[in-house]
């Protein structure tokens, strides 16, 4: 994978497809509650990419190197599962939560990729906290980027808000560069050293995600029935994980999160005016 510093161009392309990717999101809110389907609610996502937005899902056959072509337009883990869950035609059940991962191509080419986390009907207080402080662990790492910063700082922040609230960090599944690629570099780490790893530099864009679970970090891929979809990742341990996303620019001031929408959670009240006002942009 390469690195690429997007233009003005480039970024101007990369606001609209990260907009796009959370507006998903925005429609899928309506939609999850207890009966519902991740099949439903993917079918529901599918066409709303392509029909109303006239965008791609990058993970529809979506196939890297040993892993089988993607069967899906998005990625719905529930409860255990850590990450690239396929949709099923299972109900969701009062007390589930689930993330669901939507990556977008515009008609330009440009990716803008998103999740959120989803709590089905009255989830339990360890649920709903577990939620609540993955999307703060994001923003704890998203606060760091700014010229001169490094890698390290995000994954450092993000490793030391979640370790001292009691959760384990996933550590083999990273965030990444993203433009006219699904996935370019750097490797966004969600744990590590402060002053460590690649300085960030204006014109950077990529993804912060941290995988955050309420037991042991330790994972296995999902071989329930005895078989291995070739994606589903679980926590080893079967406690609850959560995982939230944002794509975000470097600035020449700091940063811009590019997939924000309407719909978008409120920010953490820890977050700077300053941030809000770059986000905007």
């Amino acid at each position: 994978m390469t690195m690429t510093i997007k233009s003005a161009a480039d970024i101007a392309a990369m606001r609209v497809a990260g907009r796009l990717a959370s507006e998903v999101l925005d429609l899928l809110t309506l939609h999850v509650k207890p009966g519902v389907t991740t099949l439903e609610l993917d079918r529901i996502a599918h066409e709303h990419m392509v029909k109303v937005q006239g965008t791609v899902p990058a993970t529809l056959n979506y196939a890297p190197p040993g892993y089988p072509p993607y069967p899906a337009s998005l990625c719905a883990s529930i409860n255990h599962e850590v990450c690239h869950g396929i949709p099923n035609a299972k109900p969701l059940k009062n007390g589930d939560i689930v993330n669901i991962d939507v990556t977008v191509i515009t008609k330009e080419g440009w990716h803008g990729d998103n999740s959120r986390m989803y709590i089905v009907g009255e989830g339990s207080i360890a649920a709903k906290r577990l939620c609540s402080l993955t999307f703060e662990a994001m923003w704890k790492g998203i606060a760091r980027v700014r010229p001169g910063a490094r890698l390290g700082d995000i994954g450092h922040a993000i490793q030391t808000f979640a370790e001292n609230a009691g959760f384990s960090v996933v550590r083999e599944f990273c965030g990444h560069g993203i433009g006219r690629r699904f996935h370019e570099e750097p490797q966004v780490l969600h744990y590590g050293r402060p002053g460590t790893l690649e300085e960030l530099v204006p014109g950077m864009v990529f993804t912060i995600e941290p995988m955050i679970n309420a037991g042991r970090r330790d994972i296995r891929e999902d071989r329930k029935g005895g078989t291995y979809d070739g994606w589903t990742i679980v926590t080893k341990d079967r406690s609850l994980s959560a995982q939230w996303e944002h794509t975000v620019l470097v600035t020449d001031s700091g940063y811009e999160v590019l997939t924000l929408s309407a719909g978008s959670p409120p920010l953490p009240a820890f977050v700077t005016a300053t941030a809000p006002a770059t986000v905007a942009a």
